[in-house]
């Protein structure tokens, strides 16, 4: 008997197939069938005519570390179909170092409300070991699976402590003690490291104002974490400091791969189109295609799939740690605080000044395009500070400051400073080497909500054209946990039953504002969420077991344990075995299926029959060309060797992109016989049978 029993479900499986209307059978946990007609009894039924049936989301940019402490259940992603979330970028976690010093960098880096932070201290552990704080995860009772990146923050404060962490330059014996650690971290499970070179992300307590501990590293120290991926293929997550753009540089010098060593696995934050720099998205495109294409790394970028809003409580706001000033708001604890601090002589001027000091801005500063949310005033609400101060006959730089010192946090407002513009931000969720992510689930809970990133993603998918929904699903689901090395994202027989059932005719429905609401899960503190009359999200499945009906989240729901602590679903170690990994991939999605000889990916990179004729005509030119130069004695025949070689380049890049390993475009014998094999199968029509046995390898 079934548990579960899906029917006449429209499954896609994850992978980018067309989708099919199916039945799918759930039995311990597991995808048991799937087929047009199941007649096994089961357990539950559930009537999905109509509705479709995907793997369940995987959301790569999350903060739940402390969250996932006191309320594992993490109902806000569940709610939005996500089944798997990845913790600990950004440089931070809570995996090692005091709680206390830890409290102090998540307050003020994530906006985390005081009460959630005691409840966290309350309980909080100094783990003995990295290992044993993945043990301590994989008993919790969580909702969605959960997956970690070791932050580098937080093996700043272990070894360095927190008052040199934020203001020195580790010596050799800690970046070594450091460098042990991450080994130790990564060989227990954790799925790589993340560094942070922000410069306003910044620390509370007594080390107030200070930049993040990740952020006072020098490149050696850097080097050494992302080595120590290297070695094992790990994720290495970085954010590199927009005041310093030669911070971008040492990063793409940190992933690059060469002859003696394999490319990092390396994610960057990220690939906005910012309003302050509407020419800069132009770059990622061609950027990200000569890093990873031409030079044969392995860099993703991190889009948001809605536009960057961000909401805000008066002068506390992450907007504000950009300048002096504002950092000196975000400082303080109080109202009594803030006042004491604009009644001091010169610091509204300070402040004015530092608001329209020209330079780099990732926020616009622009009063038309700040809106009010709230106010004392009631009229005043859902109009702009330029248009209130225009109806006042005052500078609206007046005004803003008037309402930040005498409203404070009465004064709730709204600004927008990337994304906005939905062309371009569909092209960067389009581009293979961006991944849609980027959501800061568990962080900044009363200033932006994109827990429903995965679904706006489909939704935009669905009423627009721009990507094909098989195509977006993909993107959401196997794509990503291909690349983070995780076992999940696909709806395939054997695999995880973590499913989503969606419902079409919402998701052609236009995505409400977030909404301020209490979150009972948290004790009731203030956090944005995403509500719709009728949600897309149906019901959720983790593990075959249901978290989510009608839109509802179910009382099981962080009380039994339904999702399970990941790791790398292969796990390797050394630079021989990571470069023959990169030697033999074809593209991330593709590892799923375990092609392990070197003839099935050569032939799963030349399907497409232009591609196939043009690697044909190469290989005769290659070696006609060499023996017209020994029988002629003319050397300059052998121009046509590497002209053959430029025209098996000219196939991939016009009618087949794929990865080409260096070595094998320049010379290897395995290449050499591939080739030849290709075309002798190929003249004699042979090759369309070996291509068909390959790719029923490839079929879900």
């Amino acid at each position: 008997m079934l548990d579960v029993l899906i029917r006449n479900a429209l499954v896609f499986d994850g992978r980018g197939h067309a989708p099919q209307k199916l039945d799918v059978g759930i039995l311990a946990g597991k995808i048991s069938q799937l087929a047009p007609a199941i007649s096994a009894p089961a357990r539950q039924v559930v009537e999905a005519d109509g509705l479709w049936l995907t793997p369940g989301f995987v959301d790569i940019h999350t903060h739940y570390d402390l969250e996932v402490e006191v309320a594992p259940g993490l109902a806000e992603s569940v709610r939005h179909g996500v089944t798997t979330v990845l913790m600990g970028n950004c440089s931070l976690s809570v995996a090692c170092g005091d709680p206390a010093d830890l409290a102090d960098i998540f307050q003020r880096v994530e906006t985390l409300p005081r009460p959630l932070i005691q409840r966290w201290l309350a309980q909080a552990a100094s783990w003995t070991s990295l290992g044993r704080y993945l043990d301590h995860l994989a008993q919790l009772p969580l909702g969605p699976n959960v997956a970690v990146l070791l932050g580098h923050s937080a093996l700043r404060v272990k070894v360095m402590g927190l008052a040199r962490s934020v203001s020195a330059h580790a010596t050799p014996a800690e970046i070594s003690a450091m460098r042990t650690l991450a080994d130790e971290g990564l060989a227990a499970g954790f799925c790589g490291l993340s560094v942070d070179m922000v410069h306003w992300h910044k620390v509370h307590g007594a080390w107030a104002g200070r930049a993040l501990p990740s952020h006072h590293a020098d490149y050696a120290e850097y080097a050494a974490l992302a080595d120590a991926c290297r070695e094992r293929d790990a994720v290495f997550q970085v954010t590199p400091n927009p005041e310093r753009q030669q911070s971008v540089w040492h990063i793409l010098r940190l992933g690059a791969g060469h002859w003696r060593r394999p490319p990092l696995r390396m994610t960057l934050l990220s690939a906005l189109d910012i309003d302050t720099q509407p020419l800069l998205w132009r770059l990622y495109a061609p950027l990200l295609w000569c890093y990873n294409r031409l030079l044969g790394n392995n860099l993703r970028m991190q889009t948001l799939t809605e536009p960057f809003t961000l909401y805000s409580d008066g002068p506390i706001t992450p907007l504000f740690e950009e300048f002096p000033s504002g950092v000196q708001l975000n400082n303080t604890d109080t109202p009594a605080q803030r006042r004491a601090l604009w009644q001091t002589p010169g610091f509204k001027a300070q402040f004015a000044a530092d608001w329209q000091r020209p330079g780099i801005k990732t926020f616009h500063r622009d009063f038309a395009r700040i809106l009010i949310v709230t106010a004392p005033q009631a009229a005043w609400q859902g109009q702009t500070v330029a248009a209130v101060a225009a109806e006042l006959g005052m500078p609206a730089m007046t005004l803003f400051i008037e309402l930040l010192s005498e409203a404070d946090t009465a004064f709730r407002w709204q600004a927008s400073g990337a994304n906005n513009r939905a062309g371009i931000r569909q092209q960067l969720m389009s581009q293979p080497y961006i991944l849609p992510g980027f959501t800061d689930a568990g962080a900044h809970g009363a200033n932006l909500a994109y827990f429903d990133g995965a679904v706006s993603l489909l939704r935009q998918a669905v009423q627009t054209g721009f990507m094909p929904v098989e195509r977006a699903v993909a993107r959401v689901t196997g794509e990503p946990a291909a690349w983070l090395n995780l076992d999940v994202g696909v709806l395939a027989i054997g695999k995880r039953a973590d499913l989503a059932l969606l419902d079409p005719a919402a998701l052609a429905q236009a995505r409400p504002e977030p909404l301020l609401e209490q979150a009972d899960e948290l004790g009731g503190m203030p956090r944005m969420v995403n509500r719709e009359q009728t949600s897309p999200v149906r019901a959720v499945w983790v593990a075959g077991k249901p978290l989510l009906e009608q839109g509802k989240p179910l009382p099981a729901l962080g009380r039994e344990p339904a999702g399970q602590l990941l790791r790398p679903r292969t796990p390797i170690h050394g630079r021989a075995a990571v470069q023959q990994r990169y030697r033999d991939r074809i593209s991330d999605l593709q590892y799923d299926h375990g092609l392990d000889q070197y003839w099935d990916i050569f032939v799963m990179k030349h399907q497409c029959w232009p591609n196939i004729w043009l690697h044909v005509l190469a290989v005769i030119l290659m070696y006609g060309s060499a023996l017209i130069a020994v029988f002629s004695l003319n050397p300059w025949w052998l121009l046509g060797v590497p002209l053959s070689n430029l025209l098996g380049q000219f196939g991939h890049a016009r009618f087949e992109p794929s990865h080409v390993d260096g070595r094998d475009a320049l010379f290897s014998w395995r290449a050499m016989h591939a080739l030849l094999k290709l075309a002798a199968l190929a003249l004699s029509g042979r090759y369309a049978a070996e291509l068909a046995r390959v790719q029923a390898k490839v079929k879900p």
